[in-house]
């Protein structure tokens, strides 16, 4: 299976659309399927007291209020019909995350092909209920959540009709970067048997290798921040990819496809070709004279494994030589 390459431009474009362009291009150069920005008024979403996270006051070295630091990176909605036109003319999927009822109603005339339900909004249930109602397959982000909130937000959304086939739940951990102890690859899998769907990673770690880690256990979505710039100014500059880097992670994710295979242990046409070199046949171990008895002492197994498999050896030992065999020379059935 192919898995969905979201390279997360999200609010990296620091309010810039001609940058945001340029993410864009950046992305379609590492060949990923989707480019994905996050659509928001500042005011609807968060409250003039609520404070930055953290990580956010790490990676801007501000301690403004989160209401100050969401207005200086966010958009407007006629930023983002210009962004869908200019990926629908280079033929790379458009896509954005809302936050939301105004901007979940925005991003819903923009037809794109999926709703990612952040981690922030997985316990939102009038959001729930709005993203639902659009009837298209959602992606639902589990940061800071547990199996109970996971559980309860896709029954919500399966009682406005969107079926469990049509949910990608992605695992992930809301820090930026997310330490390495606190990955938890694993738990992915655990919600894939918990609920019966199909699974995949918002990943926020370091580098490339967990993203990669994650296909070989099984995701079939990744979602990855990625910058022009780590040093840019902004709050998740700094736990994203570089250009560079993204395309050689979307590099070993296919690779790692390839890799996966079918599962079925068969001989492939590289290892036919290897076969009579590596493997060994029943050879003369000494000078052998015609009637004498196949002993231990006078077989031995080397290679080329042209002649009779040593797997035999039980079945030749005991028999008697009939014609003179020099030292190496191969034993005849």
């Amino acid at each position: 299976m192919r898995t969905l390459i979201i390279a997360e431009a999200g609010v990296n474009h620091n309010a810039d659309i001609d940058m945001a362009y340029k993410l864009v291009d950046a992305a379609i150069a590492a060949d990923v399927d989707v480019v994905k920005f996050q659509t928001a008024i500042p005011e609807e979403v968060v409250t003039k007291s609520a404070p930055m996270a953290e990580y956010q006051v790490s990676n801007t070295g501000t301690r403004e209020s989160q209401l100050e630091m969401t207005r200086k990176i966010h958009l407007p909605f006629d930023a983002f019909k210009a962004i869908n036109k200019y990926c629908d003319s280079k033929g790379v999927i458009f896509a954005t995350t809302a936050f939301g009822p105004q901007s979940l109603g925005f991003i819903h005339t923009l037809n794109i092909p999926f709703y990612k339900i952040p981690s922030g909004e997985i316990t939102n249930l009038p959001y729930l209920r709005q993203v639902s109602s659009f009837g298209r397959p959602i992606m639902l982000s589990t940061g800071m959540a547990t199996l109970g909130d996971i559980e309860a937000a896709i029954n919500e959304i399966e009682l406005l009709g969107t079926p469990r086939s049509s949910i990608t739940v992605l695992h992930c951990t809301t820090e930026y970067p997310t330490p390495m102890n606190e990955v938890n690859l694993r738990a992915m899998q655990s919600i894939g048997q918990a609920f019966g769907v199909r699974v995949g990673y918002s990943d926020h770690s370091p580098g490339i290798e967990v993203a990669i880690a994650a296909v070989a256990l099984g995701a079939t979505v990744i979602e990855k921040h990625f910058t022009l710039d780590r040093n840019l100014p902004g709050p998740d500059h700094k736990a994203s990819l570089e250009p560079d880097e993204l395309k050689a992670m979307v590099t070993a994710i296919r690779n790692i496809e390839i890799a996966l295979g079918d599962g079925i242990k068969r001989l492939t046409p590289s290892e036919a070709r290897n076969r009579p070199v590596a493997r060994k046949s029943l050879v003369a171990a000494r000078l052998i004279r015609a009637g004498e008895t196949f002993t231990e002492e006078n077989l031995a197994a080397k290679r080329p494994g042209t002649g009779i498999s040593p797997m035999h050896w039980d079945g030749i030992i005991g028999r008697t030589a009939r014609r003179d065999y020099l030292a190496d020379e191969m034993i005849e059935p």
